[in-house]
């Protein structure tokens, strides 16, 4: 099966070099750079395949040699020839698979991160502090750039919840994995006998979108202008600046209050609600993909906790793949890409599997 995918590659590879191999298509710019694309894509496949064609090749001259025996010498060299092209064999195979693994079309995108106290209260809050920190810390050694959209502070120094906009290559491919319910289980700052409390923060990792993904008519929105209630310096509560914008048809609402100007945090929150929109249309059709795919092979959910941190053991265990790092102040520091590289990995593997069946 997996031979049939990258001959059928293969010919595609020829087809689409006929084409562009034609004078004839350099009339039409569009379908040329497109033609050049899609062939520079699959490349390093046909290249793979033909490379593991001919160790094939070579393999089966080596394997037919010592099945018709003869000089002891030319048989070592072909014994010899065959374990280094078995090796290479397999090697070839492993590379083959992950080229044929779909990379996920979204990775290069900018995203938005919306992070949420929970159960836990004033604790919780803090906590989504804490791991608002962490991420613009992770962005930061990305070289990533972190823009604050809105922010609900709390009196002890915490967020009911905070949205970042993280712009930078690869944000998705990254920041994906952290979407979920982080629980965090340590002493809080206000706690006089000393107990450890579990508090949890969710956290949301919303696409960017384009005008292309998202359209929004202007007849479908509610526009509400009042005066900002936060921290933001002098004049700030003298003007209408803050902007609260509801989306008609479904009722998301979102509401933008950074900025001093009207229009920046106009501008702002048609982003976020925009990314809401999408999210939306995603989850609808991944819902009905997941019903399909139950319907087939039942449930295999993960739980909704994704993360605990453990403050009085200095521990971070990731639940859905059983990784566990005794580095928390490292990791609150932005210290992220273990934990986020074996979570690949294992979506990687996951993928592999699928390719192989």
């Amino acid at each position: 099966m997996l031979f049939d995918r990258l001959r059928q590659i293969e010919e595609r590879s020829e087809e689409l070099a006929r084409a562009l191999a034609d004078p004839g298509i350099y009339g039409n710019p569009g379908e040329s750079a497109r033609l050049r694309k899609e062939h520079a894509e699959i490349q390093e496949v046909v290249e793979r395949f033909r490379e593991y064609r001919e160790v094939l090749r070579r393999l089966g001259e080596a394997r037919h040699i010592l099945d018709e025996g003869g000089d002891r010498e030319l048989l070592e060299l072909a014994q010899s020839e065959v374990d280094e092209l078995t090796g290479r064999q397999a090697a070839l195979e492993a590379e083959l698979k992950r080229l044929l693994v779909p990379r996920d079309p979204n990775d290069d995108k900018n995203v938005f991160v919306e992070i949420r106290g929970g159960a836990g209260g004033d604790e919780a809050a803090l906590f989504a502090a804490d791991l608002a920190r962490m991420y613009t810390k992770y962005a930061e050694r990305q070289r990533w750039k972190v823009e604050v959209m809105d922010a609900s502070p709390t009196g002890v120094g915490g967020f009911k919840d905070v949205i970042l906009f993280v712009h930078g290559r690869g944000a998705w491919s990254r920041l994906k994995y952290e979407r979920g319910v982080h629980r965090v289980q340590r002493v809080p700052v206000t706690e006089s006998a000393g107990r450890i409390h579990t508090s949890t923060v969710t956290v949301a990792v919303l696409l960017e979108a384009e005008d292309v993904d998202v359209k929004v008519d202007e007849k479908d929105l509610k526009v509400d202008v009042y005066r900002s209630s936060g921290p933001g310096g002098q004049g700030v509560n003298t003007t209408d600046s803050a902007v609260r914008i509801t989306h008609l048809p479904t009722g998301l609402v979102v509401t933008c209050q950074d900025e001093r100007s009207q229009i920046k945090n106009r501008a702002k929150a048609m982003r976020v609600l925009k990314a809401r929109l999408l999210e939306r249309a995603q989850e609808e059709q991944a819902a009905a993909i997941a019903a399909d795919r139950r319907s087939q092979v039942g449930t295999g959910e993960r739980s909704e906790r994704i993360r605990t941190y453990n403050f009085p053991q200095s521990r971070v265990t990731d639940h859905r793949i059983g990784l566990t790092l005794h580095r928390l102040p490292a990791v609150l520091e932005g210290d992220l890409d273990e934990l986020i590289d074996a979570l690949a990995a294992a979506e990687q593997a996951e993928r592999l599997e699928r390719v192989a069946q």
